[in-house]
Order: structure tokens, then C-alpha cells, then sequence
């Protein structure tokens, strides 16, 4: 063991320090990680609570139900962090917590069946590609997302809640979820997944974007004729802002449909989201940025690492399709802010979490510059990426 933590210390370090025209910086970020790693391994399974942020000023773990759209995020980052240390204890912790989540299969209540099932199960079949479970239950939660899908529309209803003022309101994240539609389809062969996957796709790149090639967050629809309702925000500052976490939702989303559908609409408008992202004046330097491009009082603005981690990650896989080094050379300069800039909890903090200052929902308050635990599970992805690139 102490043989292959060498050599993956070594590995990250080349991976992470090796932007171009940047001299090497004297960190060791993988004994950083390490710590941050074990405090995974002290933390007891709970069917009922996986936990989902870190208020450090109570010094408390914010714990959810399975139901909740972030429960998967968790069995992810522990087969993620198994496949980066080899750590069998890690495996055996993945696994018994994405077992928890089965019951989620049957939720027809919400969207967030990806999030949720692919994060979890699609992540431990990444590990064992031989799992006939693991691939029945991603069958079964892509039929259950299914049914929320409209065809009038083009669209998979997103949130069930807020009858009053929305009828069948769709979400940028939402893009999101596709991925568990499209992994059906290659499991099973049933095309169905795959072309309802696509229909949303299409209907998103219709409708929620602006001609700046931001996107808003929310576009509410009529049920019966299909025809736009209203386009709001929900979690970002105005109506007309540019909610940060959402356009990095939108460039991982749109990479990944072009991924399994190589329709070039879909890289089209993810490089078109990028460079939105990559070029806006509110952009901080270290490529780390505010919960709102459009948040009124930058730079004193809290940030939001989780993302930047989603973009960090899209952007390893945008770069293999384009060989542009701008994305590229983005990835490897959010790793390396991130590990030399304060943003790795400390090691006396035993809260399962890796990254801090994540904004969850500024709006209305709640998880404001707080460990998150997607902010980890993407910063995870962009590590592994990188070392398969490399």
C-alpha cells in the first residue's frame, strides 16, 4: 500500500503542477488530500443520514434522507476516492452507503434520478462493469424518470413543488440527469432512454439560453400547448443573472450529450457556455468564481468552488474533443488554486468533506461559503480525469 501511495503522490503532483509556462510549487497535494481522505473512513453509515454540507460555525453536518437530490453525491466520492488510492476500505464504504440509496429507483417525484442513482450506482459499475444489480437499478431509475417526461413539451418535468406559480417547470441542472437516460440505453439497447434524453436536450438549447450564451435557470411551461410560460430564476440573484453553478451545469451538460449523441449543436453551445464563463470581467483570476456572475457586491461576494469544480471537470472532457489547451489549462489552473489557496478543509475539522467555500441556495440563505459535498464529488471527477488524460 505504502508503495502505491508513493507512486500516486508522484503521479498528482505531475498531474496538477504541470500547467504550461508555470514552474512546479513546493505542495504536497496529495498528503493534503490524504487527510482530508481518512476522515471518510471514521465516518459511520447511516441509512438515514448521508451528509450533505459542513456549517463550520456550529461545527455541524448538515445530514439528508435518501430522497434528497444530494444523497448520491457521497457513495460517489468514496468509490471516486477508491479509485484514486486503491484503498479497499474505501470500496467497502462505497458500497454499503449506495446501498442505502436503491430505494430512490421507485421516487417518481423528482427529476434528480441521476444525480441521485448515477452518481451512487453508475460510479460503483465504473468499478465492477460486470454488476447486473448496479445495472437493473439504473434501468429501473431511468424507466421512473421517464415517466416525469412530456412529450408536448420535449421536456422531463423538473420540480414538483411550487404548484401556484409554475406548471411544469425545467431546470438547467436537469441536464444533468440525461446521462442516467443515455447509460440505459447502452446497457439495455432500448432506444426509448436515449431519444427522450435528447428531446429534453433539445428543447433546453431552444429555450434557456440568451444570446450572450448564458442560460437562465428556470423556464416554466404550459402542459397542454408546450408554449414558455415565464423564464425565472430560483437560486440565483435576479431573473436576468448569470447564476454561476447553472452555466456550469449547462457546459457539463451539453459536453456530456455531445458524448453520447456526437450531434455538433451540443459542443456548439457547450464551447459557446465556456467562453461566456472562461472570459466574463467577474471571472476572479485564480479561476475560482462568485455564486453569481451578476451578484451585486463582487469582489466581496461569496464564492462558489463546487462550480468551478463542475467546470474543471467538463473541461478535461471538452478538451478531448476540441484539443483546444484554453480548456485544458483552465482544469489544471482550478486544481492548483484550490490546493495552495486556502480551500482544502483542515485536517482538525472531521467532517467528511474535502473543499471549502461551495454556495448551495444564496437566495435563500442556506449552505453560504460551506464545505458541499458535489463541490467534492466534481473535484474528485476533474482528479480523475486528469490523471486518465495524462
Amino acid at each position: 500500500m505504502k508503495k502505491h501511495l508513493f507512486k500516486l503522490c508522484i503521479i498528482l503532483s505531475c498531474l496538477l503542477f504541470s500547467c504550461k509556462n508555470e514552474k512546479k510549487e513546493p505542495y504536497n497535494s496529495y498528503k493534503e488530500l490524504n487527510k482530508r481522505y481518512t476522515k471518510f473512513l471514521k465516518y459511520e453509515p447511516d441509512s438515514l443520514a448521508f451528509p450533505r454540507s459542513y456549517d463550520s460555525k456550529k461545527e455541524k453536518i448538515k445530514k439528508v434522507p435518501s430522497k434528497d437530490w444530494t444523497s448520491g453525491f457521497y457513495p460517489g466520492n468514496l468509490w471516486q476516492i477508491y479509485e484514486l488510492t486503491n484503498n479497499a476500505d474505501y470500496r467497502e464504504l462505497a458500497i454499503k452507503w449506495t446501498s442505502f440509496i436503491e430505494k430512490e429507483k421507485f421516487n417518481d417525484k423528482t427529476h434528480d434520478m441521476g444525480f441521485k442513482i448515477f452518481s451512487s450506482f453508475g460510479q460503483g459499475l465504473k468499478q465492477d462493469q460486470n454488476n447486473q444489480k448496479y445495472k437493473d437499478i439504473i434501468l429501473k431509475s431511468a424507466q421512473t424518470l421517464s415517466s416525469r417526461f412530456n412529450e408536448t413539451i420535449g421536456s422531463i418535468r423538473s420540480w414538483d413543488f411550487n404548484k401556484k406559480n409554475w406548471a411544469f417547470p425545467v431546470i438547467i441542472d436537469n441536464m444533468m440527469n440525461l446521462e442516467l437516460l443515455f447509460e440505459a440505453t447502452r446497457i439495455s439497447k432500448d432506444s426509448s432512454f436515449h431519444k427522450i434524453a435528447v428531446k429534453h436536450a433539445n428543447t433546453t438549447l431552444k429555450n434557456h439560453f440568451r444570446e450572450d450564451n448564458s442560460c437562465v435557470h428556470v423556464v416554466d411551461y404550459n402542459p397542454q400547448n408546450g408554449a414558455i410560460r415565464s423564464k425565472i430564476t430560483h437560486q440565483g440573484y435576479n431573473d436576468a443573472s448569470a447564476w454561476v453553478r447553472g452555466q456550469s451545469w449547462a457546459i457539463y451538460g451539453f459536453t456530456m450529450a455531445y458524448r453520447y449523441t456526437k450531434d455538433e449543436k451540443y459542443l456548439k453551445q457547450a464551447k459557446a457556455t465556456v467562453a461566456f464563463f472562461l472570459n466574463h470581467k467577474n471571472l476572479p483570476e485564480d479561476g475560482i468564481p462568485y455564486w453569481d456572475f451578476d451578484a451585486p457586491n463582487i469582489p466581496n461576494e461569496p464564492r462558489d468552488v463546487s462550480a468551478g469544480a463542475i467546470v474543471a471537470s467538463a473541461l478535461i472532457e471538452l478538451y478531448e474533443y476540441t484539443k483546444d489547451e484554453t480548456y485544458i489549462d483552465y482544469s489544471k489552473k482550478f486544481l492548483k488554486n484550490v490546493q495552495t489557496s486556502n480551500y482544502i478543509l483542515s485536517s482538525d475539522i472531521k467532517a467528511p468533506f474535502i473543499l471549502k467555500h461551495s454556495t448551495g441556495n444564496w437566495p435563500k440563505k442556506d449552505e453560504i461559503d460551506e464545505p458541499i459535498v458535489y463541490g467534492d464529488y466534481y473535484f474528485l471527477e476533474t482528479l480523475l480525469r486528469l490523471k486518465a488524460l495524462q
